[in-house]
């Protein structure tokens, strides 16, 4: 495809993929198909014609309600399907091939679904993880990004270090979390996973900080921590080499 076709593609593919991964945040953790039946509003259960269901412009035609009972449609909505299509425009201009693109977009779209999960329900579906693990391992055969014994050495790393975690604080991390680290792991390879955990760790207590200091959460109050991974990871995959080849041309020791 000419370059200059890939980045509008890429952001209606976004917001296509957006729209579906929608549905999955709110049928996965019900245990629903993903497939069938049709869309339908959450209210009043009328299933939505076609162009009621086209990614954003829907949502603004409508002004943000249901066309049947007029009940509040949420925000939710237009920002995944906003945030996918942002983040496939800037797979395709990072990616350097076919293989490296597909993986980033599989990559991006777990990791948008896993944080709506998350925030909303504080659970990272084994389901999305654990093939995910599968997927990135794979995907090391077939691109440039990373190879394959980085991929196994990520998985261990990324999974590892969440699992230290959770040993040693006695179950304040969840399971789904060293999963996720997994995951990262498996696309990103060990270097990219270890910088997208330090990046999740300052964002993570940069925000929970801010949380506890302005009262809205509490310190018995659960903060999801996947969220945090995901933007971690998404960061790494976008510039995690350039954070890396800027971080060795300062630091490393003059020969």
């Amino acid at each position: 495809m000419p370059a200059h076709f890939l980045i509008p593609f890429a952001a209606l593919l976004g917001a296509v993929i957006g729209s579906f991964l929608n549905v999955v945040i709110v049928r996965l953790p019900q245990n629903q198909s993903v497939v069938f039946p049709r869309s339908r509003c959450p209210a009043c259960a009328t299933e939505l014609h076609w162009f009621d269901n086209i990614p954003l412009v829907s949502f603004l035609a409508l002004h943000g309600r249901c066309r049947t009972c007029d009940a509040t449609i949420s925000w939710r909505y237009p920002i995944v399907e906003g945030v996918t299509a942002l983040l496939f425009v800037l797979a395709a201009w990072r990616s350097a091939s076919p293989a490296d693109l597909l993986a980033a977009w599989l990559f991006l779209s777990a990791l948008v679904t896993i944080t709506a999960i998350d925030l909303e329900h504080q659970v990272i579906p084994d389901r999305i993880t654990l093939p995910g693990i599968a997927l990135g391992f794979l995907s090391s055969f077939l691109g440039t990004h990373t190879s394959w014994l980085d991929s196994l050495l990520g998985i261990v790393a990324g999974g590892g270090i969440l699992f230290a975690v959770i040993m040693v604080s006695g179950g304040g991390m969840g399971g789904g979390d060293m999963k996720l680290g997994g995951m990262l792991g498996a696309f990103l390879g060990y270097k990219l996973a270890l910088l997208s955990l330090f990046v999740a760790v300052i964002l993570g207590g940069l925000v929970a900080v801010a949380l506890l200091s302005t009262g809205i959460r509490r310190r018995k109050d659960p903060i999801p921590f996947g969220p945090f991974l995901a933007i971690g990871g998404a960061l790494a995959m976008l510039w995690g080499e350039a954070v890396l080849r800027w971080y060795l041309s300062v630091f490393s020791p003059a020969v």
